[in-house]
């Protein structure tokens, strides 16, 4: 039932591990970004938050058009083919340029009315639209370096995503230290200047992608020539194959943000105690996150091969180290809990809040280690990505968030009630999944003939 195959395993830790790192490193980015910007000023920090809500979008979408990349590129990986995959990288970085270049018309043209959808607080606009004037270059740069490191991911080369995920995290932070406050004889630009640090770090991240494809990689052989037309039939294989994905991720997107606007109308004991629950479960979250890009490789690159017993043996086994990484998220989540919280300077009417709220995450956490892997990892990387938006649908827009809306502002539920209703989908889509995953109808060769490649 379960794989002998010791190159299964060294492939899976060995991918899950720099990936858990890179997904770490950004999440502590993204945590000195919010202390070193409120530590110059409120109104700053709100202005940063409110574009970072359109950035999240940016980042989904993008992300969207990479898995799709992903999903194609590692059967054909499977196979040994990387002319396809060539291919492939030329239509998703040409996606990931309209998209980018279309958002950066609507925020540069729009700049107030997008940031009037998340706030009509004057002086947080005014801060936010001198940080968006300047992210905004940040989305072409972004969009080539998300779909080449996507490109590179189908093909199991993962190290340079570390090396561009740590020189973001000094790059952008030695730069938000002497630029916002203005240290060193700098200017003190404040929002502007955490705008300039974070733009000058997607550049050299995009520098060193480019270095590496130009000087080390010896797998895909990328060249200029690569991108200057577009396979057809592959881009209608890719079409079909990355819609839903792209639709997946927006509509995630944009529920995030809804449950955020549920939460926020709570008490303001609730908002910080959710804010620090949320902190350390987001930190042991990218264990699962890892897991299912490995996965989502691994699997569709099995496929890719055509061999029915490695897939049906590799999704057994998946499964279960999913169940033990849920097992270690719980535990560890449990057991850090009151320590981490006693970090916190808050009442102890918030501080018994967020420990009840951990206490749900516990639970719910051990499900989402279950649900999302084996959804987005095995189920999507095999190359069914339309199951995973009927059922994100159907549980998060259909159910989660109309509930959770009643629970908040119709029967007035306490906070920890509410937060079980947001987060109930982890443990009830674990049987549409597993049901799914175990009836291996989800297991599509995607790739074409050599000759028509």
């Amino acid at each position: 039932m379960f794989t002998r195959d010791k190159s299964f395993y060294r492939s899976f830790f060995r991918l899950c591990g720099a990936l858990v790192i890179q997904n770490i490193i950004v999440q502590s980015v993204n945590l000195a970004d919010n202390i070193m910007i409120g530590a110059y000023g409120e109104t700053a920090l709100s202005g940063v938050s409110a574009v970072n809500q359109v950035q999240f979008v940016v980042q989904q979408v993008l992300g969207g058009i990479g898995e799709g990349v992903v999903v194609l590129s590692s059967q054909y990986w499977g196979q040994r083919r990387t002319g396809p995959i060539r291919k492939l990288a030329s239509i998703g970085l040409w996606m990931g340029i309209v998209f980018s270049l279309l958002m950066f018309l609507l925020v540069s043209f729009f700049p107030t009315g997008t940031l009037r959808l998340f706030t009509d607080e004057e002086p947080v606009i005014r801060e936010g639209v001198a940080y968006l004037n300047i992210i905004r270059f940040t989305y072409p740069v972004c969009a080539l370096t998300t779909i080449l490191l996507a490109v590179l991911r189908s093909v199991e080369t993962i190290r340079v995503a570390l090396t561009v995920s740590v020189s973001t995290l000094f790059i952008n932070c030695g730069l938000n230290f002497v630029l916002i406050e203005g240290r060193f004889g700098a200017p003190a630009l404040g929002s502007r200047g955490a705008g300039i640090a974070t733009l000058a770090a997607r550049c050299v991240e995009l520098v060193i992608v480019l270095v590496y494809l130009v000087f080390r990689d010896s797998k895909l052989q990328l060249k200029l020539k690569d991108f200057r037309s577009i396979d057809r039939p592959l881009l209608g294989d890719y079409t079909r194959v990355c819609v839903p994905i792209v639709i997946n991720a927006a509509l995630w997107g944009f529920s995030t943000a809804l449950q955020t606007v549920i939460l926020g109308h709570m008490t303001a004991a609730a908002i910080a105690a959710n804010s620090a629950a949320s902190t350390l479960y987001l930190l042991l979250k990218v264990a699962s996150v890892g897991a299912s890009s490995a996965a989502a490789i691994l699997i569709g690159k099995a496929v890719g091969e055509g061999d029915m017993e490695k897939i049906r043996s590799y999704t057994y086994t998946l499964q279960g180290l999913f169940l033990c990484i849920g097992c270690f998220i719980s535990v560890t989540l449990f057991l850090l809990r009151r320590p981490v919280l006693s970090l916190y300077s808050l009442s102890p009417e918030t501080l018994e809040m967020a420990n009840s709220f951990l206490l749900i995450l516990c639970v719910t956490g051990f499900g989402m280690a279950y649900e999302m892997p084996t959804g987005c990892g095995i189920v999507r990387g095999g190359g069914d990505t339309r199951f995973i938006l009927i059922n994100d649908i159907i549980s998060i827009w259909c159910i989660v968030l109309p509930v959770s809306y009643l629970a908040a502002f119709v029967f007035g539920w306490p906070p920890a009630a509410v937060v079980i209703c947001l987060n109930a989908d982890q443990v009830f889509k674990c049987l549409a999944v597993g049901i799914r995953a175990n009836s291996f109808r989800w297991v599509k060769k995607l790739t074409r003939a050599e000759e028509a490649s």
